[in-house]
């Protein structure tokens, strides 16, 4: 079995990167990939400033650990993301502050800004909230993200979805700073959300964004 030691490399690297912009602190937090038939998760109740790379934790999907170390507990929907979403590919969860405290209030984030189809959809949901480190939060959240890179849980923090941990990494920050001006508008007054059609227009535009036509005409 081929366990790379580039992608623990970029894990590790894309932790230190979530510590330093305080999307995560301390031992909050995890992130997971997918290799071949098996994948890459952080490890359990270990800072950043003390995690290595052969500490990052090798899973069958079957949950049993490649090798040693003990996985975070959060591994289940970890486990069961990747197997739900063969178009996914990363996992990285937050307990950033923004996208906690809406979560805390356990609202969805609405289209008040253009911005939220970065998720996929005209919304970030907000999963109920249960025990971490079960199977039921595991459910919950397969079920908030269906046709979408993001969800908020409940009392707890977000999960952003990537084709690669570029894209996860990515998406974590955007709806990290949508949750902030969200609740600064909700300061000011009630935010004017956009229309289902409107935000179709948006969705529809994100397919082709930033991709470089193929043709040489």
């Amino acid at each position: 079995m081929n366990i790379s030691a580039g992608l623990r490399r970029q894990i590790l690297s894309a932790c230190r990167r979530l510590e330093v912009s305080g999307l995560n602190r301390g031992t909050t937090g995890n992130i997971s990939c997918r290799e071949e038939d098996h994948f890459l998760v952080t490890p359990s109740g270990v800072p950043v400033d003390t995690m290595t790379e052969t500490g990052v934790v090798a899973m069958r999907f079957d949950g049993t650990v490649i090798g040693h170390g003990k996985p975070s507990s959060e591994w289940h929907f970890h486990r069961d993301i990747l197997q739900q979403r063969p178009d996914i590919h990363a996992i990285v969860h937050t307990h950033s502050p923004y996208a906690t405290a809406l979560a805390c209030l356990r609202e969805d984030l609405p289209p008040f800004h253009y911005m939220i189809a970065i998720a996929g959809g005209d919304s970030v949901r907000c999963a109920p909230y249960t025990l971490f480190g079960t199977d039921t939060l595991s459910a919950y959240a397969v079920e908030a993200l269906s046709d979408r890179k993001a969800c908020l849980l409940a009392n707890h923090g977000l999960i952003a979805l990537g084709r690669d941990l570029d894209e996860a990494m990515a998406v974590a920050t955007e709806v990290e700073s949508l949750c902030q001006q969200y609740l600064i508008a909700r300061q000011s007054g009630k935010p004017v959300l956009l229309s289902a059609q409107e935000m179709r227009q948006v969705i529809d535009r994100f397919k082709t964004y930033g991709k470089h036509a193929t043709s040489s005409e």
